[in-house]
């Protein structure tokens, strides 16, 4: 709920103002004169003031002036029984927001509110797009020599300057996400934000609402309008991480924003144009997922005008060495400790580890061991603070130690092998 002030002197007007506010669902605190109204704001945020001009100890224009100093984004209604143009045109200069006559007209009160309100919350979002776009320069890089690496940079090189749409595959932790800020840092959209949504961690009644926004009383909790996400990255990029998980409905308003470049509002008719680079990714094969139902084909072939496979780090394993080295540096930095080494027999023994949780697996394991390890790191920290389990060779061990003779381990794995390939196919 959006908590707005009340301050005047009189408090037969603060109670009928904070009745029909409550009615309209806001939180409202009184202030009765212009010094109590500053302690509440220097207390606490609010996201209108509505305030009276003519008060004993500070009228409301002082108290204006000192509200703009101490919250400049909070925007003020002046509303006073001696209007006249002087008095209004003063108010809006010293930064009002509007200037309404007593008795107020009670529906323009409520309008001017809650165009006051839409005011604070695209100044709140430009900010948040104001970071993002400043954090662009310090993108991490894509770490990595190895040929599917390199062929992965080339094709960011060349399509990044289109508008062409990219769908990422590949496992989890494997720097989907990464790709993806780099196709957009290297774009002609990075001047722009790039607003990621992660479509697996919305509940699927809700993903509507977060890509396209919402009007107020358009469902229950609704109780402002909100901007969606497909609007925040007006001229920039939005990154659909896990698109997979999308529902169907969902699914059918995002191709409808391809093919159109508009979207509506949830309980809005007002089409809204939006000219946004979409980059999708998936950990899923969506075209099973098109096979059981679960994933629109034509929404497949509008995402998948480029397809980028990211490999598993167990494919690149030659690329170790140096994304050690690169966590390591960042790592240190981050924690405010000296540079910590590796040594060549402990870097060989992560090349052989089985990393299943891929690059971000790799960088937990080598911040734990910067914190436990010794200066020089070596094999003994790996085998105190890395699971053994995780090493093939201690899986083999421990798998052959089980049966008497190595056919009766084949039949095992194979089994094994066997179940794990029709459970994927039934994901």
């Amino acid at each position: 709920m959006s908590n707005i002030l009340v301050v005047d002197d009189e408090s037969a007007i603060r109670k009928a103002l904070r009745e029909i506010l409550e009615f309209e669902q806001y939180l409202v605190t009184e202030a009765e004169n212009g010094i109590d109204a500053i302690i509440k704001v220097k207390q606490k945020k609010f996201d209108v003031v509505i305030l009276d001009i003519k008060m004993p100890k500070m009228d409301g224009l002082e108290a204006l002036e000192r509200i703009q100093e101490m919250s400049p984004e909070t925007p003020v209604i002046i509303i006073s029984g001696h209007a006249n143009i002087d008095t209004a045109v003063e108010a809006v200069k010293k930064g009002a927001f509007d200037f309404i006559s007593k008795p107020p007209d009670l529906n323009r009160l409520l309008i001017t509110i809650r165009n006051a309100l839409d005011k604070s919350t695209l100044i709140t979002e430009t900010k948040v797009l104001k970071r993002k776009v400043a954090g662009r320069k310090a993108t991490q890089e894509i770490i990595g020599s190895t040929t599917c690496i390199q062929r992965i940079k080339d094709t960011i090189t060349r399509v990044a300057p289109t508008d062409a749409r990219v769908l990422i595959a590949g496992d989890n932790g494997t720097g989907k996400e990464l790709v993806a800020r780099w196709l957009h840092h290297k774009s002609n959209r990075a001047n722009f934000p790039i607003i990621e949504v992660n479509c697996a961690a919305i509940p699927s009644e809700l993903i509507e609402s977060e890509l396209f926004g919402h009007e107020k009383g358009s469902f229950t909790n609704a109780y402002s309008k909100r901007i969606g996400k497909f609007e925040l990255a007006n001229k920039g990029t939005i990154f659909l991480d896990e698109v997979g998980d999308m529902s169907l409905s969902a699914q059918a308003k995002v191709l409808r924003a391809l093919q159109e470049n508009k979207i509506t509002r949830v309980g809005g008719d007002k089409e809204i144009q939006v000219d946004v680079r979409v980059i999708a990714a998936s950990n899923k094969d969506l075209r099973k997922q098109i096979e059981r139902g679960k994933f629109r084909e034509d929404l497949y072939h509008r995402l998948a005008v480029i397809i980028l496979d990211i490999p598993a780090l167990n494919q690149r394993r030659e690329d170790i060495p140096e994304l050690v080295k690169h966590f390591v540096t960042h790592i240190c930095r981050e924690n405010g400790s000296e540079p910590k080494e590796f040594t060549p027999d402990a870097i060989k023994l992560l090349q052989e580890l089985n990393w299943t949780g891929n690059i971000r697996e790799l960088r937990n394991v080598i911040e734990r061991l910067i914190i436990l390890g010794g200066k020089k790191i070596g094999v003994m920290d790996i085998n105190n603070y890395v699971t053994p389990d995780a090493r093939p060779g201690a899986l083999m061990k421990d798998l052959f130690s089980k049966f008497e003779d190595f056919e009766s381990a084949a039949s095992y794995l194979k089994q094994e092998y066997e179940a794990f390939l029709a459970d994927k196919s039934e994901q």
